[in-house]
């Protein structure tokens, strides 16, 4: 075999390409029993059309490749945010190990979450003795300063009682009375991650704040981010508050867990929101949340037990920074400073220059729906013109937003958001009503195969492009950030199109 010499591994790029291979291959097809290659590439044909189009819209008991994950996954990512806390799924080990890897492949950093190991036998009996063990077990073991608790698929069909089951695991010894143990019930076969995030956050917060609240305020802005996979992000709201002279608390900063420097020691719990902050995060003066869908709960949790002022503000693009940054100097009576008004500049400036490639561009753009928001806000901004917008996990009240953004310009008129769509769906857009860049996670790498359809990776996940999420998105250099991606991602297709010496480069040209 080629592999037998260690100074010639080859890459599986390279390794399944070799003859070898190729009549393994050949010779596994005998046995297949499948459609000769001439019926395949009929019906893929057939399925770019109009006719298929239809059909494919019609179907009602399938899906295809969901632009959305399991609520689970949502309420870890939450839960990582907060000082030493531990995840705590409560459902088999092949569910958090899923989690875990998807976030790891995103991330480039270990992720650690626990599971409460549910076989057959828990399915039937309920899974009491499995929380009870692994309470115990994640307390002594791996020493956080709080677990927090979520579900599966298995422990919510058989009804398991979260609560019940976490106060008669303090009962039976396997941790501390007093030891904090938030918990949110998320199902995965409703909702999405988005939902678990939501789920988790008002859990935490539910859980930490009881009994805290004080007569006066602490004076503080607290800031919500929301199902947000970009390190960059994370740190560009601290740094526009703290510019601003803004005393805040970010509930939920997972900045440093899931972007900790390699300084040769491993550190399990890496920074986060203290849980002191977090507890006083009931009397703070207002609480900001940079996504609507990813806290509406915790919103309504907030206004109701805290009695507190709560707001939704997306700092995507100018116009959306604008009033990020207005809504917080209203909130807070602090100015905005001079720093800030440059770097707004600066990101005008960049947008003059590059927006004559974006102008009129048709795009074709998928994910969740505060990002879906977030790019609208900006796509407009820049004279591009959205046509098809695919949200799995969409809501009615998205919806109605996104509609009424894009009817309020111009250039959002030939728009159509298919809410409850997957990327299935996207590919017979594509194929029917082309469109000039698709920008979604990496899962679109198969429709830019497919359709040709140059593709621009904004959202979660990117697994086959590394460090996209150490950057931010919202902000004035966000704004920049994307601008960057996307009209370079033109100019790329561009030069990819004028290549051919004597045919086709005749606008080969080295100034853009």
């Amino acid at each position: 075999m080629a592999q037998n010499n260690i100074d010639k591994i080859k890459d599986h790029a390279e390794l399944f390409h070799q003859d070898e291979y190729q009549e393994l291959f050949a010779n596994k097809k005998q046995f297949e029993g499948g459609h000769s290659p001439e019926e395949v590439a009929r019906i893929a044909e057939w399925t770019k059309t109009w006719e298929y189009r239809e059909k494919n819209f019609s179907r009602e008991a399938l899906t295809v490749n969901p632009a959305k994950a399991c609520q689970p996954l949502g309420a870890i990512l939450a839960a990582v945010g907060f000082e030493g806390t531990l995840p705590f799924v409560h459902g088999s080990q092949g569910c958090v190990a899923y989690f875990r890897s998807h976030f790891t492949r995103h991330f480039k950093e270990p992720f650690s979450a626990v599971s409460s190991s549910m076989t057959e036998d828990a399915a039937v009996f309920g899974g009491l003795n499995n929380m009870i063990d692994g309470l115990a077990t994640s307390y002594n073991l791996y020493k956080p300063k709080m677990i927090a608790v979520c579900t599966t698929c298995m422990a919510e069909v058989i009804g398991d009682d979260l609560q019940a089951f976490i106060k008669t695991s303090k009962e039976k010894g396997s941790l501390p009375e007093e030891f904090p143990v938030p918990y949110a019930h998320t199902p995965s076969f409703v909702g999405s991650h988005v939902l678990g995030y939501d789920n988790m956050m008002k859990g935490i917060l539910s859980n930490l704040t009881a009994g805290k609240k004080k007569e006066t305020t602490n004076g503080k802005i607290n800031f919500i981010p929301g199902f947000e996979t970009y390190i960059g992000n994370l740190r560009e709201v601290k740094r526009l508050a703290e510019l601003m002279g803004i005393n805040y608390t970010l509930l939920g900063d997972n900045s440093e867990y899931l972007d900790s420097p390699n300084d040769g020691e491993y550190k399990m719990y890496q920074g986060g929101t203290t849980l002191e902050d977090a507890a006083d995060s009931i009397n703070a003066e207002a609480t900001v949340a940079l996504q609507s869908y990813a806290s509406t709960k915790t919103r309504e949790y907030i206004t109701k037990e805290w009695q507190q002022k709560t707001v939704v503000s997306r700092p995507w693009g100018i116009r959306g920074t604008d009033e990020f940054l207005m809504k917080l100097s209203e909130l807070t009576g602090q100015p905005i400073p001079r720093e800030l008004e440059i770097e707004r500049g600066r990101a005008v400036d960049a947008l003059t220059d590059s927006q004559a490639w974006l102008h009129g561009k048709r795009i074709a753009l998928y994910g969740d729906p505060d990002l879906v928001m977030g790019l609208l806000q900006f796509l407009l901004e820049v004279g591009a013109e959205p046509v098809h917008i695919v949200v799995s996990n969409s809501t009615p009240e998205f919806e109605a937003e996104a509609k009424a953004l894009l009817e309020s310009s111009p250039d959002g008129k030939n728009a159509k958001v298919w809410g409850g769509k997957d990327l299935w769906h996207m590919r017979s857009l594509l194929f029917t009503e082309p469109v000039d860049l698709l920008i979604g996670n990496s899962y679109g790498k198969y429709l830019w195969r497919d359709t040709h359809t140059p593709m621009v990776r904004i959202g979660y996940p990117i697994f086959d492009r590394h460090h996209l999420h150490r950057y931010s998105t919202i902000g004035y250099q966000g704004t920049i950030n994307l601008l960057n991606w996307i009209v370079n991602t033109i100019l790329d297709e561009l030069d990819r199109n004028t290549i051919i010496p004597a045919k086709t480069d005749i606008s080969y040209d080295l100034i853009r």
